[in-house]
């Protein structure tokens, strides 16, 4: 029996049903490979403007999916993904399955859909409706698995860019995202300058710091650990590295989290009772009964492949690296586009240092850039928590866009 979606909140975009679009040519990757029958997971919110010139691109981060905003059609087996706490604050404990980023978009929101049209795509290497390693090679009728290509964020956007050609929009009033999606937003502006009006990049960076890199290497080492994971072959089989992919999960959720959110959370309070249990096995403190819960909830509706590859892609990002020789400066030298930058001031795994060095960059460059950092408890969370403080900024910074454009002979 299908389950009726829950009624969408006031100032919601409704109740939305994520749709598939079939590329009509093959995708080239940077490995040197070539995708074939590719499909994009997406949604859409609001109304195309008969010009075209109204579409903002929102990108979700590694655990995303393409349902950003709005009440899911299918309830909660479509739900978003989330990380660390937000997934708390986004139930409500009601069940509502809500789009990652419903705070943010919506009528009167920071992308407003009266005004705008919101795209929002599930990442090529997905596993929530977009061709990932659990899709079936069209080469040999099974999944993919381990023979999916690796791939680099210049990737996902250059199939974003393919994506929205079928759909007949050559232009982006402006590319937006955190974390993940603020790589891809950047990696916009530098691949298709003449095609980005706007950059909002948020808790992101320019390349991951090595911290960041090792947390990720452990988490990808977990998975693939896990005797489960039989090389990556396990769709079709009935096993699934859940082992691994939990804690694999626990790990993320800690480098999302910060030292003063998780006292002030959970402190050290037991779990059970006034005093320890002596036990190995079962949670003995609050702190750990959650990580585990997360993890419990997570493997259920995340391909631990698409977690490998969708990682692997966040570390080989480097702008500097890829377009630069080296020098950020020289990378960020193609961009046309506006550049607002947001960070958190307690977020250490994508650092507000890293998004000041962004902006430093652009305005030596002489390159129109705002950055904004937020004093903020909830670490990398912040982006997903603290939408009320990142309204009125993105808000204005797009106005001021709208403004600039009418002016312009």
């Amino acid at each position: 029996m299908s389950q009726s979606a829950p009624a969408p909140p006031a100032e919601s975009v409704g109740v939305v049903r994520t749709r598939h679009l079939d590329l009509p040519e093959p995708v080239s990757l940077e490995c040197g490979r070539e995708l074939r029958q590719v499909r994009i997971a997406y949604e859409t919110y609001g109304t195309l403007a008969p010009e075209r010139d109204n579409v903002i691109l929102v990108c979700h981060a590694l655990s995303g999916d393409a349902h950003a905003a709005g009440v899911s059609a299918a309830g909660p087996a479509e739900s978003g993904t989330r990380d660390g706490f937000a997934a708390e604050e986004r139930d409500g404990g009601s069940g509502a399955t809500l789009g990652w980023w419903d705070g943010m978009i919506g009528p009167g929101k920071a992308f407003d859909t009266d005004r705008y049209f919101v795209v929002s795509t599930n990442l090529l290497g997905g596993c929530r409706g977009s061709t990932g390693p659990s899709s079936t090679n069209p080469d040999t009728g099974r999944p993919y698995g381990p023979d999916f290509p690796v791939l680099t964020v210049a990737d996902l956007v250059r199939t974003q860019r393919a994506f929205l050609e079928a759909l007949g929009i050559s232009r982006l009033a402006a590319v937006a995202g955190g974390s993940l999606g603020g790589m891809q937003a950047l990696e916009w502006a530098i691949l298709f300058p003449e095609q980005v009006q706007a950059v909002i990049a948020i808790a992101s960076t320019h390349a991951l710091h090595p911290q960041g890199m090792a947390w990720n290497a452990i988490a990808r080492e977990a998975i693939m650990a896990d005797p489960a994971w039989q090389g990556g072959r396990y769709p079709g089989t009935g096993r699934a590295p859940e082992a691994g992919m939990g804690l694999a999960r626990m790990v993320g959720h800690v480098t999302y989290l910060s030292a003063p959110a998780l006292e002030t959370k959970f402190g050290r309070r037991l779990q059970a009772g006034d005093d320890i249990r002596h036990t190995l096995t079962e949670p003995e403190f609050a702190v750990e009964s959650y990580l585990r819960h997360q993890a419990d909830s997570f493997v259920k509706r995340f391909d631990a492949n698409t977690y490998l590859y969708l990682s692997r892609a966040l570390t080989y990002f480097d702008l500097a690296r890829q377009h630069g020789e080296g020098s950020l400066e020289r990378a960020l030298k193609p961009v046309s586009a506006r550049t607002l930058l947001i960070a958190f001031s307690s977020d250490w795994l994508y650092p507000p240092s890293a998004s000041q060095e962004i902006a430093d960059a652009l305005g030596a460059l002489g390159k129109p850039v705002e950055y904004h950092q937020i004093e903020a408890p909830y670490g990398h969370d912040s982006f997903l928590l603290e939408e009320a403080r990142q309204i009125p900024i993105v808000r204005r910074f797009l106005a001021d866009g709208t403004e600039e454009t009418k002016r312009s002979p």
